[in-house]
């Protein structure tokens, strides 16, 4: 079967007065040059991280629908706050979404491209919701024959930011994590990464519920946030597991805060000395996600050896070099269905992804929650 020349593809437009416009454009198919494949989409997550650029920040029970059913077009208006940060990116109508799966359909010159066509492969590096995708053969992720492309769309985003915390930790020279919105589909990767590889991981979660699903995957350190020995909860485990690195998704409020507090506190359960300026270990949280949008609290309990800083996949790839992220992406190939398998609660052609309801459910970054964008239909 030919290609099309023209395929549809979602579209997020920030305007000059502060209006955000979703919609379902018609572009062309990209072809493939030397060295590159293009990749018939079958399926593709709405990451957090997706989010930012999608969204732009909006309150999504503020969407307004402007067009059809098969022919959506959204528009919000985005807060005052947040249209400074906009400012590059004014009058450009982007293409969104992280990574994807599909089936190769064309390669450009050069055996490392046409070797991959009819194959099944996973990609990152943008505009995966659309029909069609263009990127460079090395980027691709080949995965083995009969591969279904739904098992294969979060190959990338979640699985290597999850085992890219446990190479952190090693890098560092900790010993042990803590991670926040644990109940995801990230950290249920996360909680299985550290049972196969005997690294203790302290899990907390917002909900009872969610600490029943975790334990039932083997987790042996779970602290609901929600709870009101939370603290004490978390001291403990941290006691037990001599954790001195975070990982927090939420970003906002006060927990990055109360993980370094409850760290130092821990350090000072175990030590017989006493020091005015606080223990002298280390203490390290990275936040990684927003999933709360509030400024992040810092009670500063917690001495004088301690940092706080960003986290993102690909600068720590950067940093660890080919080698690593060749043996990353192996594993993740070859657990593909067992420690990195992913679950959606929907699934939402272009047009569906671009409903109101559809918007302002997965806009809420709900733990469990999450969609799948699959461009046929």
């Amino acid at each position: 079967m030919s290609t099309p020349t023209t395929m549809r593809q979602i579209r997020s437009l920030v305007t000059a007065d502060g209006v955000l416009e979703l919609s379902l454009a018609t572009v062309d198919v990209p072809r493939p040059g030397p060295g590159e494949v293009l990749v018939r989409i079958e399926a593709a997550p709405i990451n957090p991280s997706d989010l930012g650029l999608l969204l732009a920040g909006i309150d999504p029970a503020s969407a307004e629908n402007a067009g059809t059913a098969d022919d959506p077009v959204v528009r919000a208006t985005i807060p005052a706050a947040v249209v400074p940060a906009l400012a590059a990116r004014v009058g450009e109508s982007l293409p969104v979404g992280n990574e994807g799966a599909g089936i190769v359909v064309a390669a450009g010159e050069g055996d490392g491209a046409q070797r991959l066509v009819g194959k099944v492969v996973a990609i990152i590096g943008g505009a995966t919701y659309g029909e069609y995708r263009a990127v460079p053969a090395i980027s691709c992720l080949e995965l083995p024959d009969g591969t279904d492309p739904r098992d294969a769309a979060s190959c990338f985003v979640n699985p290597l930011t999850a085992l890219g915390m446990v190479e952190t930790m090693r890098m560092e020279g900790h010993s042990a994590l803590v991670h926040t919105a644990a109940a995801s589909n990230l950290g249920q990767m996360l909680v299985k990464i550290c049972l196969a590889d005997g690294v203790p991981l302290v899990n907390v979660v917002r909900r009872p519920e969610q600490v029943a699903l975790l334990r039932g995957l083997g987790a042996e350190h779970v602290c609901d946030s929600s709870s009101p020995t939370f603290l004490a909860d978390l001291t403990a485990a941290l006691v037990t597991t001599g954790a001195t690195l975070g990982f927090d998704a939420t970003g906002g409020g006060p927990l990055a805060g109360q993980i370094l507090g409850c760290m130092e506190a821990a350090i000072n359960a175990r030590s017989s000395e006493y020091s005015r300026y606080g223990s002298s270990v280390h203490k390290q949280v990275y936040i990684y996600g927003g999933l709360d949008r509030r400024p992040t609290e810092l009670g500063r309990t917690f001495g004088m050896a301690w940092g706080l800083g960003g986290w993102l996949l690909t600068p720590f790839l950067q940093q660890a070099g080919l080698e690593t992220m060749l043996r990353l992406r192996q594993r993740v190939a070859d657990e593909l269905t067992t420690t990195f398998a992913s679950h959606y609660t929907d699934e939402v052609s272009l047009a569906g992804a671009l409903s109101l309801d559809a918007i302002r459910a997965y806009g809420r970054m709900a733990t469990g929650q999450k969609y799948l964008i699959r461009p046929a239909g």
